[in-house]
């Protein structure tokens, strides 16, 4: 038995196209990001997803709801794939959070552990979210029945993808790291090897798309 799930980053935002730090603010797509959405949809769609659950934040939720019109099925939301909490640097650009604590945002990028002032770490954001996709595993009595490959849809951010996809891989805290940006409207396949509700999950696919955007380098 083998479940596949794809978590699907959401449009470019303004933020993304100025470095600018989003955090759970709750921005909107821009008009490439509206673009990338619509361009994205057209390809999922033609995997026929049973389920999409969707972060409530605006970015995730417009670009679920593409996605959902081009594949004719419904969006449900879900706050626990809502973006990393980055405290105090929400809205921030890099560059002025480089400068408030020079050293500190590369610091954040290369250890799980780490969070910004009043936010969350990547361990924080993976407690939050591993336990929907338990529930789904449970839940979703059609998902990978009698061989079917449909998959299921999260649509959610760059950050707690990542975050997200080390937890369910039982990657060591110290490796998370290694799974680099992904790109606006790119997305990740994860297949879910046995049945329950902790299979033995294997990367399939990172950062699926037409290009790397800038927003990742």
């Amino acid at each position: 038995m083998i479940r596949r799930l794809i978590l699907l980053r959401h449009g470019q935002t303004q933020y993304n196209a100025t470095d600018r730090m989003q955090g759970q603010l709750d921005t909107d797509l821009s008009e490439l990001g509206r673009t990338q959405a619509t361009t994205a949809a057209a390809e999922l769609a033609t995997r026929e997803p049973i389920r999409i659950v969707s972060s409530d934040l605006r970015r995730a939720l417009d670009t679920a709801v593409a996605l959902g019109d081009a594949a004719g099925v419904s969006v449900t939301q879900d706050e626990r794939l809502r973006e990393t909490h980055l405290g105090e640097w929400q809205g921030l650009t890099h560059t002025e959070v480089d400068d408030i604590a020079p050293g500190a945002r590369p610091a954040w990028r290369a250890d799980a552990t780490v969070a910004p002032p009043g936010g969350e770490s990547r361990i924080d954001v993976a407690r939050r979210s591993v336990p929907l996709v338990r529930e789904l595993l449970s839940g979703v009595d059609e998902w990978g029945a009698a061989g079917d490959q449909r998959p299921l849809v999260l649509v959610a951010h760059g950050g707690l993808i990542a975050a997200l996809t080390a937890a369910l891989l039982d990657l060591p805290t110290d490796r998370w790291p290694v799974l680099g940006g992904l790109a606006n409207t790119s997305w990740v396949q994860l297949g879910a090897h046995g049945a329950g509700a902790q299979p033995s999950w294997r990367l399939d696919v990172w950062n699926a798309s037409a290009r790397v955007a800038s927003d990742v380098l």
